[in-house]
């Protein structure tokens, strides 16, 4: 199993040395999201500063941006790293799209299928000279001349990964993506009882096998090496569940412990700020199914409990212990067969 460690930097600058470092102990992958901070440019300077681990974005909205966009940074990143660059996309959800990035929302799933096509319609015309005319009900590409088309990869076109909650978004990857991304924010039931069955239908929808898809699982990790700091892990985990579980998007996640009630309570509190009391809301049942929680030495029997009967890779969306070796440890362990 592979296992990626998130290159989480405040300065692009920092990238380089903290991605060596998540090479050096063995990490398969590194990956940025989009928060604070863009989540491409980090990549471009580590990029530089590796050589084997692979470099991707978990993710980036994809409806902040357009097809056309999104081709050339994944291009020049393909181009960059030697091949080792995923795409990674994900829809956000509506306030965000509309309130924050000024852009237009639909039929968020798709949007995102018609977005994928675009996205390898323009990296076809670049890699082998096809024609550029792809006309859909969202994006229209059908202008590229010499001066504006990068010519032929030498490490190929780059994969696309998709995230996705709903049944529905799940099934576009299925059918389109090279690889799709378990939300940190699920359980178990979820994953068994809506996710794998919906990437299969996508699957199936294309004529395609389950060994074409790559199934990365973001998991939330709390863990300390010793009890304050375990507990300060847990509190932290605690809010980020909170957030993620105020969602509308998400209540199938929660009613899947049989907690769906929960959601409303927590979006009312995160409209009037209530953030720490949100929190509080969530309370050691949910954080139990929810994230990995244990000491370093614990983390990867648990990981490969949770995952291991269908993830490809595992991504560990936090990670608390400050001692570098202990990780490493928990790197070493997922890694072996």
């Amino acid at each position: 199993m592979k296992i990626d460690g998130g290159l989480m930097v405040a300065n692009p600058s920092d990238a380089g040395p903290a991605a060596r470092w998540l090479e050096e102990i063995g990490y398969a992958g590194a990956f940025t999201f989009e928060g604070p901070h863009d989540p491409f440019l980090p990549l471009a300077v580590a990029a530089e500063a590796t050589r084997r681990i692979e470099l991707f974005t978990a993710i980036a909205v994809g409806f902040a941006r357009n097809p056309m966009l999104l081709a050339h940074t994944g291009y020049d990143l393909q181009l960059q790293s030697q091949g080792r660059f995923i795409l990674g996309l994900g829809s956000q959800i509506q306030p965000h799209i509309e309130k924050r990035f000024s852009m237009p929302w639909s039929r968020p799933a798709a949007r995102m299928r018609e977005m994928v096509l675009a996205l390898r319609a323009i990296w076809r015309r670049w890699q082998h000279g096809e024609k550029l005319d792809f006309r859909g009900e969202f994006y229209t590409h059908t202008l590229m001349t010499p001066v504006f088309d990068p010519g032929p990869n030498p490490h190929g076109m780059p994969r696309v990964f998709l995230a996705g909650v709903g049944p529905v978004m799940t099934e576009v990857a299925g059918e389109v993506a090279d690889g799709f991304f378990v939300h940190p924010f699920h359980t178990q039931d979820f994953v068994r009882d809506t996710t794998l069955p919906a990437l299969e239908r996508g699957l199936h929808k294309s004529g395609r096998r389950r060994e074409d898809l790559q199934i990365a699982c973001q998991v939330i990790v709390a863990s300390g090496d010793r009890p304050e700091r375990l507990e300060a892990a847990k509190q932290a985990c605690r809010a980020h569940i909170a957030f993620y579980g105020s969602t509308p998007a998400y209540r199938p996640v929660l009613e899947s412990l049989g907690r769906g009630e929960l959601q409303a309570e927590l979006n009312q509190l995160s409209k009037r700020g209530a953030w720490l009391e949100m929190a509080t809301r969530i309370d050691d049942e949910i954080l139990e199914r929810v994230a990995v929680v244990g000491a370093p030495d614990e983390i990867a029997g648990k990981l490969r409990a949770r995952c291991a009967g269908f993830a490809d890779r595992v991504s560990l969306v936090s990670q608390t212990s400050p001692d570098p070796a202990a990780w490493a440890h928990v790197v070493r362990a997922l890694s072996e067969p």
